[in-house]
């Protein structure tokens, strides 16, 4: 993912060695740029404050119970301050203790972590973020996308794009209405849409929203992006890199039902 895309995440925790282990994970994972780590809620709540252009919180690692707080604060007061306000950003407790999970969720909280961390949860998590910013991204992105057919120019809604692949030197876009060139790089793409459109490959972006079929025979792993089901169905078959198809199944399974899960 690139950097314009990635969220930008403010960790708030007391003890220095899991501070810098869940730092260590989120920039790890390519999805999260770390723009600071504090260890108490005056510290915290500072550099919320402060937001400056270029370096906006999207999400806040916050631990339940900091050393050092004001009396009778903790980690939930931080959120219970900001939840709801406009501009505030999404908040995910870190914690060891999980007495506090229904009072979170009841505020908002888009997750709960449970210390030891670990990389595969903390993905998880990351992608479960991921899917709450979609939510967003028509109201604070570009509207709409512009296409080129022939001499004309085509004006399309983020939510009739499946997909946008690039090949031989060009970048075109796969709709509803067909598959037409643009002007921009997957790289550009993912610097204005990044939060609508998931990378799943080099040379893929797709609109998680039109994912239909996910489909792994052997080491090989496609999806059917579209409209239907496969045969059925409208749409492009798109392949899926071997290091993505893991950290994909799961975003996709996190915000979905049905499916009976070890």
């Amino acid at each position: 993912m690139s950097s314009a895309s990635a969220m930008r995440a403010l960790v708030v925790e007391d003890e220095w060695p899991a501070r810098n282990y869940l730092v260590e994970l989120l920039q790890s994972s390519k999805l999260a740029e770390v723009v600071g780590a504090v260890g108490g809620l005056d510290e915290a709540t500072q550099a919320l404050a402060q937001d400056p252009p270029g370096v906006r919180i999207d999400v806040a690692f916050v631990d339940v119970r900091l050393e050092g707080s004001r009396a009778g604060e903790t980690g939930l007061s931080l959120v219970r301050s900001l939840a709801g306000a406009v501009g505030a950003p999404m908040f995910v407790l870190a914690t060891a203790y999980d007495d506090h999970a229904l009072e979170a969720f009841d505020l908002g909280v888009v997750d709960y972590l449970l210390k030891p961390f670990s990389e595969e949860r903390v993905t998880q998590c990351l992608h479960r973020l991921q899917l709450r910013r979609f939510g967003n991204a028509i109201a604070t992105g570009p509207a709409r996308i512009v296409a080129r057919r022939k001499r004309s120019l085509v004006f399309l809604e983020l939510q009739e794009i499946w997909a946008f692949e690039a090949a031989d030197r060009l970048t075109c876009v796969h709709t509803t209405h067909g598959t037409f060139d643009i002007d921009l790089s997957l790289a550009a793409v993912e610097g204005s849409f990044g939060r609508a459109f998931v990378r799943v490959h080099r040379n893929w972006l797709v609109n998680t929203c039109h994912i239909k079929e996910f489909d792994r025979d052997g080491h090989e792993t496609k999806l059917f992006v579209g409209e239907g089901v496969a045969n059925a169905g409208r749409g492009v078959h798109v392949p899926v890199a071997r290091e993505r198809a893991a950290g994909l199944r799961e975003m996709l399974l996190t915000n979905a039902t049905g499916l009976r899960r070890p």
